[in-house]
């Protein structure tokens, strides 16, 4: 007579029966180490579970949002903010995505030349995406040879390479130089305006609109301190390869030598960007990023600036320096988790592997009060129970870095290596499991 192993039996049985493991919700505390600096103390880690819910992809090059609302004074504790002459501003951690401070950062601004950072981005990307090549020399237009206001000369019967136009661009502020690129990438400016609008709104850029590649007066062209933040966040981190351009000191064209705009490049060692603008309407604008050396630490960190509608030329360098120097001298930078290397191992059900180890697919690192680096707390919140199939890079839980009751950073964890679903008797015998322990 055939025998049935009792497991088997009772695993058949609860299949047919439709029995199936409930969401389970416990806690479970990890003891993944941390890497942090400069504090000696490692900060608390704690970890929740939650209940197992649908497969969530980790969002991919996306900029950490911002954890201070815009127009927000600094963190609590921080040192106060230095009067800062303009009509708005704010400073960002560029590897957080944290708004350190800020002054009427979502109030509707002409951005003038900045425009030109959202051009330099979609032309980078046609590089990138080899619709054109540094080598190119596009024609040159009546609209880009007769462009208004500050040029970098280019000639029709002298066609600039891509190369060129950008270093005209992005140095001298060339509206000719613009409109070139503009007309290369999308056939005319105006294409060129719509894909701008685009890319703002995939950018997450929701309170800009655009209407010419050079920032030109316009009444339906606008941003925000925090949309321009975001962009020259997204260029710093989508294009590294392209970001040298911005710490040029100057540039020449056609004989005509011109600076670059930016005159913290000089004036500050540790500034290597990024852009300039000016009209009446806007006032005077600057847009700069400095890297300066964590110590202790061993590593570096960097801050960008938005100071829009400073009264004078001087006054937005003066302006934009006292709010890096502010940034600097008042955080610290904390270094939480390294990006691959896993925070922890957790249980897989119903899976090949009893395990999967768990991460993060970039660097999670926080600005801090100084002082305040051992008041630092990472909670990891897990789907549970967790069960197989588990791809790479799905989404198994969330982190939060909170300081206080203050959440600086939320990101997702996810899974640093694939896990198989268990065979029949396997995935059946977890389902018993799982019943019993639900009881």
């Amino acid at each position: 007579m055939l025998r049935i192993p009792a497991r088997l039996l009772v695993s058949l049985c609860l299949l047919a029966a439709g029995i199936s493991a409930p969401a389970l919700v416990a806690s479970a505390v990890s003891t993944a180490p941390l890497a942090i600096a400069p504090a000696s103390a490692m900060p608390t880690l704690v970890a929740k579970a939650s209940p197992t819910a649908a497969s969530t992809p980790a969002p991919t090059s996306a900029a950490p949002s911002s954890t201070t609302a815009a127009g927000s004074p600094a963190l609590i504790g921080a040192s106060p903010v230095p009067p800062i002459a303009a009509k708005s501003w704010l400073v960002l951690d560029v590897a957080s995505g944290q708004i350190l401070a800020a002054e009427a950062a979502d109030q509707r601004v002409d951005p003038a030349s900045l425009t030109k950072l959202l051009t330099a981005y979609l032309s980078f990307a046609a590089i990138r995406d080899g619709k054109l090549k540094l080598d190119h020399r596009p024609p040159v237009s009546e609209a880009a040879w007769k462009a208004i206001g500050s040029r970098m000369f280019i000639e029709p019967n002298k066609p600039a390479s891509i190369e060129e136009l950008l270093n005209g661009m992005i140095v001298q502020s060339g509206n000719d130089a613009s409109i070139a690129l503009a007309e290369a990438v999308a056939g005319s400016e105006a294409v060129f305006a719509q894909l701008m609008n685009r890319e703002a709104q995939r950018l997450g850029m929701t309170a800009s609109s655009f209407r010419n590649a050079t920032g030109l007066p316009d009444p339906q062209h606008y941003s925000t301190a925090a949309d321009l933040a975001r962009l020259a966040t997204r260029l710093i981190e989508d294009f590294p390869q392209f970001y040298a351009y911005y710490a040029k000191r100057e540039y020449a064209y056609n004989g005509i030598r011109q600076p670059n705009r930016n005159r913290l490049l000089s004036l500050d060692p540790t500034v290597d960007g990024l852009k300039t603008g000016h009209t009446d309407a806007a006032g005077w604008c600057l847009i700069a990023s400095a890297k300066r050396d964590q110590q202790p630490g061993g590593f570096s960190r960097r801050l960008l600036t938005v100071v829009l509608g400073a009264p004078s030329e001087s006054a937005r360098i003066v302006e934009s320096q006292k709010l890096l120097n502010w940034g600097f001298q008042s955080f610290d930078a904390v270094r939480l988790f390294t990006a691959g290397k896993a925070a922890g191992t957790y249980e897989v059900w119903k899976g090949s592997s009893a395990s999967v180890s768990g991460g993060f697919e970039r660097e999670i690192t926080v600005s801090v009060p100084k002082g305040q680096t051992d008041q630092v707390r990472a909670e990891i919140e897990r789907m549970q129970p967790l069960l197989a199939p588990i791809a790479r890079g799905q989404r198994i839980g969330t982190v939060r870095i909170k300081l206080g009751d203050r959440i600086l950073a939320e990101q997702p964890m996810v899974a640093l290596a694939a896990v198989d679903g268990a065979g029949f008797l396997g995935r059946q015998w977890d389902t018993i499991r799982l019943w019993w322990r639900s009881k």
